[in-house]
């Protein structure tokens, strides 16, 4: 047994071909981040302390979508949303619907923690970030070049997509527009994590999906279908949130754990492989230290790390391929 980390920045139709300056900032930050995480453990920080820091990271670099990085409605706004949830206790906290917050998950903690409920959403979610004086923002804080071109390429196809979609040309947008699920699918970060004695922690944040009606909530801020921990394992997922909460995916790898007595590794392939393909992806870790990162698109940003030595920053090649 041993400490084990493992963080992601999204999964979906991530080509090979992805251009240089889309992929390398993303992998130097998910490096950065993984190293932010080690040096925590290593300095025997609780796993909650953890996960929050490593996301509030994630949430900081504008190549992620999320907190700076996030995606905008279908009303060129941004609705982030974030969960985050202690193994041990299973005390759990979720906001969506933020628009000046600088980190989502950072006032999820807050509401686990000083507030009696689990979650909290748009306006009541903002006024109670004034209240415990949390960094917010300006909304055009939040609102990239970047993230407008994305918009427009989504309005202008006529489709809801996530950050790795290929931009759309335009003589072909009618055509992708009619494909039966032919939409992008995916974007989100999290980070889940265990200490050498077993304590669990995870947690998931996301700007949601590009194109995306106003009010639309995701998997990332719901307690079992995007984010997970018990005394068994935390699990931290990505991909098209609707898909995700009907799988209620998270869970279900701890579920399949308890009563299938499968591994970690085990169940999460088992959990992906029943969400249709190119939806779903997933990083988990045991109360063992053991990590597993699975998705059943085309790839996944990830970085985990483990007491042991092992260590990988990685995008393709999933164990379901």
């Amino acid at each position: 047994m041993g400490w084990a980390i493992a963080l992601h920045g999204g999964a979906g139709d991530i080509p090979h071909s992805l251009p240089p300056d889309r992929r390398l900032p993303r992998e130097a930050g998910l490096r950065h981040c993984l190293d932010v995480g080690i040096a925590a453990l290593k300095a025997h920080k609780h796993p909650l302390d953890v996960v929050e820091l490593v996301v509030r990271e994630l949430e900081n670099y504008p190549h992620f979508n999320a907190g700076k990085g996030s995606v905008l409605t279908s009303s060129g706004t941004v609705e982030m949303e974030a969960s985050i949830m202690d193994g041990k206790s299973k005390k759990c906290g979720a906001v969506s619907g933020l628009s000046t917050v600088v980190n989502a998950v950072s006032l999820a903690r807050l509401v686990m923690e000083k507030t009696p409920h689990i979650y909290l959403g748009f306006h009541g979610a903002e006024a109670f970030a004034r209240e415990q004086g949390v960094e917010t923002a300006d909304p055009s804080y939040f609102i990239t070049p970047e993230n407008i071109e994305r918009l427009k390429q989504a309005q202008d196809a006529n489709r809801v997509q996530i950050d790795y979609t290929q931009p759309v040309q335009k003589e072909a947008k009618d055509a992708a527009a009619t494909v039966p699920n032919g939409d992008s699918q995916i974007g989100t970060v999290g980070c889940v994590a265990v200490d050498s004695e077993g304590n669990l922690a995870s947690a998931t944040s996301t700007g949601g999906l590009v194109n995306k009606m106003a009010g639309r909530i995701g998997d990332s801020p719901i307690i079992g279908a995007g984010t997970y921990a018990n005394h068994l394992c935390a699990v931290s997922a990505t991909g098209k949130g609707e898909a995700m909460i009907r799988g209620t995916v998270a869970r279900d790898v701890a579920a399949v754990m308890e009563f299938k007595g499968l591994s970690l590794k085990e169940a999460a392939a088992y959990v992906i492989d029943q969400v249709p393909p190119g939806n779903a992806g997933l990083v988990a870790v045991s109360s063992t230290g053991e990590i597993a990162t699975v998705f059943n698109t085309t790839g996944m940003f990830r970085a985990c790390a483990s007491e042991d030595g092992y260590s990988e920053v990685a995008i393709w090649d999933s164990p379901l391929k």
